[in-house]
């Protein structure tokens, strides 16, 4: 087994609003916010997860991520103690991508200049539309004009490294609703567009009670179909199912995920995947709660899961990541970071190609244009 690429990720927990979509760990925050309490937090579980990795020593940090909830809610100089707690534990490789979300809001504006001198140096903005009676359908607290404002406000602290989050496919949206957004997003010129379809997730207000007039699976193809088209025309490059970017301005801690890399996952419900010396691939998960997750940080109940993934899963955990990527992955990849032989895949994947969910699997593992619509049959189908 190879040793891949390394990457953090940091979840920091609070919303101000839970909007009705989301099945995120995030959680309605109450002021005051234990802000110190909870980096003080973050940097325990980070010294406790180097003091227990296998593979760990001397490795470096490629990227660094800081999701939630809403990042951009603590105050910059608890991000820079994170990242100066972080560098003095572990090496940060020069040029790391350091990205942060940020939901629209006037106060958090005011902080985006701070952030970049903190060693922030990506912002991901989470926008979703800029058509204000869709964003009242999906319960978003800012308006059209606030998100405008944000990401002027990001551009001028000196941010050239932006993402964009959209959503299409939102309740009572048609494809020109669909366009208009990109098209906003487009006068903009971010290095990089998320867009997303709306999903019901369980356990979710939306999962339970679903919106009225959303899209059925058709309209939505359609939808897809024509932003893609539009991005593609003026240089956005697809890289993944919901992913497009100017060319080399692709999400690099993402890549990651996707090529099945290695990450520490600190924080309240962070995950995280380990190659360790002895051959095993280890996940881990932290408690969820945020409270419960300060209380026992420094104790072994910390974690809410801790094993090495089986073998026989392998295949379809790899798959779950790499078949996102419109590229796909070297075929090589699968044994060099699974450990196992490709012999482990050979059957499935022939009978994938056999079905046109594949394609020029020889040197490289990607779904064809035909597997990326049955995207999730085809992971599936890797499933032991």
């Amino acid at each position: 087994m190879m040793v891949p690429p390394l990457s953090l990720y940091v979840h920091l927990p609070w919303c101000v609003h839970k909007c009705p979509y989301c099945d995120f760990n995030s959680h309605v925050a109450r002021t005051p916010l234990p802000f110190a309490d909870y980096v003080d937090a973050l940097l325990v579980d980070l010294d406790a997860d180097l003091q227990t990795e296998g593979g760990l020593p001397g490795r470096t940090l490629q990227t660094v991520f800081f999701g939630g909830g809403t990042p951009s809610l603590f105050p910059p100089a608890e991000i820079e103690r994170i990242l100066h707690g972080v560098r003095s534990r572990l090496a940060i490789a020069e040029g790391a991508e350091i990205t942060l979300e940020a939901n629209p809001g006037a106060i958090e504006q005011a902080h985006f200049s701070a952030y970049r001198q903190a060693g922030v140096n990506r912002l991901s903005l989470g926008i979703q539309s800029f058509n204000d009676v869709m964003l009242q359908r999906l319960g978003r607290i800012h308006s059209a004009a606030e998100a405008r404002r944000a990401i002027d406000a990001a551009q001028q602290a000196g941010f050239d490294n932006l993402n964009l989050d959209l959503m299409y496919a939102l309740p009572g949206q048609n494809i020109d609703g669909a366009m208009d957004d990109i098209e906003q997003a487009l006068g903009f010129a971010p290095t990089h567009i998320s867009h997303y379809q709306l999903t019901l997730e369980p356990g979710t207000p939306f999962g339970k009670q679903p919106p009225p007039a959303v899209p059925d699976s058709d309209l939505a193809w359609a939808m897809q179909e024509s932003c893609q088209a539009r991005l593609a025309e003026v240089g956005y490059i697809q890289y993944e199912v919901s992913a497009y970017s100017k060319p080399g301005r692709e999400a690099r801690h993402n890549l990651n995920y996707w090529g099945f890399g290695d990450y520490l996952g600190i924080g309240a419900g962070a995950h995280g995947k380990i190659s360790r010396n002895d051959g095993h691939i280890l996940r881990r998960a932290k408690r969820r709660n945020p409270k419960l997750y300060m209380e026992s940080v420094h104790k072994p109940e910390r974690l809410e899961q801790c094993a090495a993934i089986p073998d026989q899963e392998l295949p379809f955990e790899f798959m779950l990541n790499a078949l996102r990527l419109i590229d796909g992955v070297p075929r090589d990849w699968f044994s060099q970071r699974s450990g196992l032989a490709d012999e482990a895949i050979a059957e499935r994947v022939t009978q994938a190609v056999a079905r046109g969910w594949m394609s020029d699997t020889r040197t490289r593992l990607r779904a064809s244009p035909f597997g990326q619509r049955f995207l999730n049959d085809l992971i599936e189908s890797f499933i032991p």
